[in-house]
């Protein structure tokens, strides 16, 4: 072989593997879950919530824990289990817990789930509970939320007790068999033990930031 045709051998290989590089799927960043027994990470950051406080996890938090729910406007799995955000936030606020919604999803802000987009879906749903903006995603990945829902709940100390789903049946809460949640938020505020402390989020995949 010559040497041009060496070259041109090589600048060839190059061209083909540049293209499979560019073409390949990038596989989507999934950070790890926060671990159970983990104390809730940034309580202190402030966010702006669609009444347009500044608020905190920590100004959210109740005398007997705190119960975050990674969500948004834009995922059907959200829709078919937002029914159950304003029932699980009465039984959150009668148990002593407070709850939060935080929107992640730092590139569809331009897609549906912009803040004012927030505002006209928490004033639709009639949330009883801040919605709050997760610029950038910095929450999120602070606590390894990948999927929208996501639902992280704490305990009065702040550490991690409840992780994944809200329950088994996300089309339909009349057909619920095992109340994830429901059952944790109950059994933190009775002081028992957890009998189901973490299940898969199951979701869209968190539109954050790289």
């Amino acid at each position: 072989m010559d040497t041009s045709t060496r070259t041109l051998s090589v600048i060839f290989s190059l061209i083909i593997g540049l293209a499979a590089w560019a073409f390949s799927p990038v596989k989507e960043f999934m950070p790890d879950e926060l671990e159970l027994g983990a104390e809730a990470p940034m309580t202190a950051v402030k966010m702006k919530t669609v009444s347009g406080n500044m608020i905190s996890l920590s100004d959210v938090a109740g005398e007997h824990g705190l119960l975050v729910i990674f969500s948004c406007n834009t995922c059907p799995w959200v829709e078919q289990w937002e029914d159950r955000y304003n029932p699980i936030a009465n039984l959150a606020q009668e148990k002593g817990i407070g709850m939060v919604a935080l929107n992640p999803n730092t590139t569809y802000r331009d897609r549906g789930d912009g803040f004012d987009d927030m505002k006209e879906r928490a004033d639709k749903m009639n949330y009883q509970f801040p919605y709050a903006l997760d610029e950038n995603n910095r929450l999120a990945d602070a606590f390894g939320a990948t999927r929208t829902p996501h639902v992280f709940l704490f305990n009065s100390e702040m550490k991690l007790v409840y992780r994944g789903a809200i329950d088994d049946n996300a089309k339909s809460a009349e057909n619920v068999d095992k109340h994830y949640l429901r059952d944790a938020i109950t059994q933190l505020a009775a002081d028992e033990e957890i009998t189901t402390k973490s299940t898969k989020s199951l979701g869209c995949t968190i539109k954050r930031a790289r």
